[in-house]
């Protein structure tokens, strides 16, 4: 089984934006020699914490500090863009990179009200996801010299598009145009069960597609003792109570009582959120990633953990490879 990493390009507190980029940079570097199979980033905006606002041009960054690893996106929020320009950007990506580009698509704004008038983005946007995913797929596909619009770059390049969702919406799109789907349970999971047999039962073959392929996103928080996993985890736990509160900022540091910071009824609801996660020792998270997959049976999985400390992450991320790498081998022994 194939497993992947998503990345938001985390901004810790006390730290920056360009200290953030680089070490995204160097996760990216050593996620390919750990044996990630994509890297990929999460467009979101307005969020102090989060750098990949810009997704398209970290994925050329991140595409030019690797060799062979795919690349993409976690996904672009289609609602703020025009299909064309989407596809402009990523055939240029494909262009650059070739066959190494990804393209997740999501049905959400990555922001409240105040972004989506920023942006310039309308509701009824949402409305229209199918037909942009169906014109997206025109774009990338055989160019035609008689469509009024095309694609330069873009048209031939086949950069293969995934469905992004955390509803059964997302599903049913992904099995209409018979295309891969990632859910979002590493924040999301209510849906996770329902959506993933909805997908699998209504899926249509397309061209290069026969099979629905699913993927699920874990958290991941690892480290050598179980204590240090679970506080490292903390700085997760603060953030998404802070974003329910409607205060986003950036990543907080790490604390050795959660209790103390988030109220009882709120950690309830911050923890059925996170609940799709690994976290512990190394034997513990590949104890727990094990029980995932058998439940869940995903074709691929992509880990995800926002960690405030970079050493602390990168480690976490290389425990985790190390436990998924395990996992393959006893599968296919």
């Amino acid at each position: 089984m194939r497993y992947s990493l998503l990345d938001l390009a985390p901004v810790p507190e006390g730290s920056d934006t360009a200290t953030a980029l680089r070490n995204m940079g160097e996760l990216a570097e050593k996620a390919e020699g750990w044996g990630y199979h994509r890297y990929w980033l999460a467009e979101h905006h307005n969020m102090p914490g989060i750098a990949s606002a810009a997704t398209a041009v970290l994925i050329g960054h991140v595409a030019q500090r690797t060799r062979e690893m795919r690349v993409g996106a976690g996904g672009i929020m289609l609602p703020n863009h025009a299909p064309l320009a989407v596809a402009e950007a990523f055939g240029t990506l494909a262009t650059l990179y070739g066959d190494r580009i990804d393209l997740g698509l999501g049905r959400a704004p990555g922001g409240d009200q105040a972004v989506m008038q920023a942006l310039g983005v309308n509701h009824a946007r949402a409305e229209r996801f199918p037909e942009e995913v169906s014109e997206l797929l025109r774009l990338f596909g055989p160019a035609d010299p008689a469509a009024p619009v095309s694609a330069h770059p873009g048209a031939g390049t086949g950069v293969p598009l995934w469905i992004l969702g955390s509803s059964l919406y997302g599903a049913q799109v992904a099995a209409h145009f018979g295309l891969p789907y990632a859910f979002a349970s590493h924040f999301a999971p209510q849906a996770l069960e329902q959506a993933m047999e909805v997908y699998r039962r209504h899926f249509r073959p397309a061209e290069g597609r026969a099979r629905p392929h699913a993927m699920l996103a874990v958290n991941v928080f690892a480290a050598e003792t179980e204590g240090e996993a679970l506080r490292l985890k903390t700085s997760m736990q603060q953030a998404f109570y802070r974003l329910r509160l409607g205060r986003p900022g950036k990543m907080p540091a790490p604390v050795d009582d959660i209790d103390a910071v988030i109220p009882a009824g709120a950690r309830a609801q911050v923890d059925a959120a996170l609940s799709v996660s690994a976290t512990g020792t190394p034997a513990q998270v590949e104890a727990q990633l094990s029980e995932l997959i058998a439940r869940h049976q995903p074709d691929e999985v992509i880990l995800t953990g926002q960690i405030h400390d970079h050493g602390a992450r990168l480690r976490s991320f290389e425990i985790a490879a190390e436990a998924m790498s395990r996992i393959t081998r006893e599968a296919a022994a």
